[in-house]
């Protein structure tokens, strides 16, 4: 039987600015370990710190820019585009334009603080 998720659990944020991360499936909101879809909202500015994760995320941009800072260089990915980053790919995220960021990603398998190994400060 089809669950109604009735709202997503709000989550702390890694970065220098307040990001909102509203989890709808996932470790947290639902105890789903095989995959995580949570909505952002990041305001213009907002960094955070790079990560190594050991999960593919697939990252739909709906408003705004989100920059995606990798090994080999920069990929700035617009409302309307996607970016796929695989398990163990160094990459860090920011939205510099003024307007900030919505967008949503699907991690498989699910997002954890354990496996998403961020740089040290």
């Amino acid at each position: 039987m089809p669950r109604l998720i009735e709202q997503p659990t709000v989550i702390e944020a890694a970065g220098n600015k307040p990001k909102r991360i509203e989890e709808y499936a996932g470790r947290v909101n639902t105890g789903h370990e095989r995959a995580s879809v949570a909505r952002m909202v990041s305001p213009a500015g907002w960094e955070e710190p790079g990560q190594r994760p050991e999960f593919e995320e697939i990252t739909v941009v709906l408003k705004g820019l989100l920059r995606v800072e990798h090994g080999d260089g920069v990929l700035d990915v617009r409302a309307g585009q996607a970016v796929i980053t695989d398990p163990g790919e160094w990459v860090r995220y920011s939205t510099p334009q003024a307007e900030g960021a919505e967008y949503v990603a699907v991690c498989v398998p699910a997002f954890s603080p354990d496996t998403v190994h961020r740089d040290a400060d």
